[in-house]
């Protein structure tokens, strides 16, 4: 029998069935509808010494669960989870970076590239029988041709997205909270300046209070009329309204989207707009991705139950230790 058989640990709402499976063949699982404390029995929070999840873990719920030990948090983005509040309480938290970088960094670039060539239009134009019709679909106003690209966040995800910026023959510029070290691209201190020097601009950047509605309307009009915004990071960075003006007013030429501030709840401002490729927030969704991201939530709970220290802490609760 694994040692980590008897730990019990806390599967609130949906995630990922893989990462399930493998959590019940190596611990005691445990299931509720929701993060919500109300739902938590006392023999939870008396045996619940781990948290599985794709869903908010707010400080209410860590506080509710006096044995816990980690959060694994199933995606690279962890704002859902207060990071800050586990990190004061003793609670370690994981997250799944690296084993999606290239899966989101390609989709990045396949919503570039519809945005600016707008294939998703033009292939809607031939099914509704419109090329036979009616002729050649038209010249697209936008090209990647002489462009220059910015990129926010300058992270994992927006490393492999300027190397196959780089593999277009494209420049790149990139804003991040301080420059990264190991990296040669053109480095702007702000975002509007950053957005000043460039005409498209794609977002990596996580969310949380220090991104708020970063990309702005002052942003976008920096960007100019033959802007292009694309957005793989999270919507909570975009003014949406100002973003849906913009595109509707030619402040910008077109924008990408595959996050939104509330989601699945698109603005119908956006939905309007021709010049948006909007998509359901698929950065990372393919099979071997999301297997790959729910295997790695897993081991790092084995990890740390086992030896005392988990494959991928993140920054704020990288001091937690492991509880003898």
């Amino acid at each position: 029998m694994s040692q980590t058989q008897d730990v019990a640990i806390l599967v609130p709402g949906k995630l990922h069935p893989h990462a399930v499976e493998r959590i019940e063949s190596r611990f005691r699982l445990v299931r509720i509808e929701r993060a919500d404390p109300a739902l938590l029995t006392d023999a939870m929070k008396a045996k619940v010494r781990g948290i599985a999840s794709s869903t908010v873990i707010d400080a209410g719920f860590i506080d509710a669960l006096p044995k816990l030990e980690i959060i694994a948090n199933f995606g690279v983005g962890y704002d859902a989870v207060d990071a800050a509040h586990a990190g004061k309480k003793d609670v370690m938290v994981t997250n799944t970076p690296d084993v999606l970088t290239e899966e989101v960094a390609d989709t990045a670039l396949g919503l570039l590239l519809n945005a600016v060539r707008e294939l998703a239009r033009a292939e809607n134009y031939l099914r509704a029988g419109k090329w036979r019709s009616e002729g050649p679909y038209p010249l697209t106003k936008g090209s990647l041709r002489g462009r220059s690209v910015g990129i926010f966040g300058m992270g994992r995800i927006g490393r492999a997205i300027a190397r196959r910026i780089e593999a277009f023959g494209l420049p790149v510029s990139y804003h991040n909270r301080r420059p990264v070290d190991d990296v040669n691209y053109a480095y702007y201190p702000t975002l509007i300046s950053l957005a000043e020097a460039v005409d498209t601009l794609i977002s990596v950047a996580p969310g949380g209070g220090a991104t708020e509605k970063a990309v702005n309307a002052q942003v976008l009009k920096a960007l100019g009329p033959n802007g292009v915004f694309v957005n793989i990071g999270r919507g909570s960075t975009v003014d949406e309204d100002a973003l849906a003006e913009a595109l509707a007013n030619g402040g910008i030429l077109a924008a990408g989207l595959d996050v939104f501030a509330d989601e699945p709840n698109v603005p119908q401002a956006l939905l309007d707009c021709e010049n948006a490729t909007l998509l359901p927030h698929v950065g990372s969704a393919s099979v071997v991705t999301r297997q790959a991201m729910a295997d790695l939530v897993v081991d790092n709970l084995i990890a740390w139950f086992e030896e005392g220290k988990p494959v991928t802490p993140v920054r704020e609760t990288e001091h937690v230790q492991a509880r003898r």
